[in-house]
């Protein structure tokens, strides 16, 4: 059964950072290529960043790059984001997923909420 579990979230304050978290279990990690995802109050949920299972980062755009980084750690089966330089418009609950050799996001975890006050 495979588990993605996301932490780190909270509450801070604009120009804050924060470093999320998603412990994954119940596959081979190593083979799958992670992503962050986000979604705000009445909007769609968005592509924030990804790290193939080849090593490679993919990011969203201007919005995160440069003040968010992906990573990933293969031996703790953990994915990270840190995110520096907070903004408002940051504010969003965060989904870790998986996705097998770059198919479609198949897992998804729950979600860690982070709000940025102005």
């Amino acid at each position: 059964q495979v588990q993605l579990v996301e932490s780190g979230g909270g509450l801070v304050q604009a120009g804050d950072s924060l470093r999320l978290s998603c412990a994954a279990s119940g596959l081979t990690f190593i083979r799958y290529t992670m992503g962050w995802f986000r979604q705000a109050p009445g909007k769609e949920r968005e592509f924030v960043a990804a790290i193939r299972w080849t090593g490679d980062n993919i990011y969203s755009g201007d919005s995160v790059k440069g003040r968010f980084t992906i990573s990933r750690d293969n031996g703790k089966n953990t994915l990270y984001l840190q995110m520096n330089s907070l903004k408002p418009e940051d504010t969003a609950v965060y989904y870790c997923a998986a996705s097998y050799k770059s198919a479609d996001y198949s897992y998804w975890g729950q979600g860690t909420q982070v709000t940025v006050s102005s």
